[in-house]
């Protein structure tokens, strides 16, 4: 543990996985038209289209969605601190503000903010965590 490190009810785990998937959602692109269904070759781009029925949204918003009270504004207050909005050592007045503030499902704000991985990152591990690690323990299969 880092000596900066501070304590989170959300697991690092968890923030690796929004992480990935938040990734994998920004890698999307504006829907455009429809090829012509008899043109096989631009219908494999179709899946970098940013769609309003997109399962990547839909998986990651059903899970943040799922997370307790305290592990949403977690993870607001990570992106806010990784956006420079608070800087580390305000962790706990940009936590205050996440769960005072809050107005809407914190899924659509967070998936609303265009470098939501990025800023994620950012602020984990300027809060002391180390991403890399955490996606190592997610992709050996530990439990979220």
């Amino acid at each position: 543990m880092d000596s900066n490190q501070v304590d989170l009810n959300i697991t690092p785990e968890k923030v690796a996985y929004v992480i990935i998937k938040a990734r994998e959602f920004d890698a999307k692109v504006d829907s455009w038209n429809a090829p012509d269904a008899s043109d096989e070759n631009d219908v494999s781009d179709a899946i970098l289209e940013n769609l309003a029925n997109d399962p990547v949204r839909t998986e990651l918003a059903t899970f943040i969605a799922e997370l307790n009270d305290d592990e949403q504004a977690e993870l607001v207050a990570i992106a806010w601190v990784g956006r420079g909005t608070f800087e580390p050592e305000e962790f706990g007045e940009a936590l205050r503000t996440a769960r005072e503030e809050r107005t809407n499902p914190t899924a659509d704000y967070l998936l609303g903010l265009p470098l939501l991985a990025d800023y994620l990152t950012n602020g984990f591990e300027n809060l002391g965590f180390s991403i890399d690690d955490a996606e190592d323990e997610l992709t050996r299969g530990e439990v979220i």
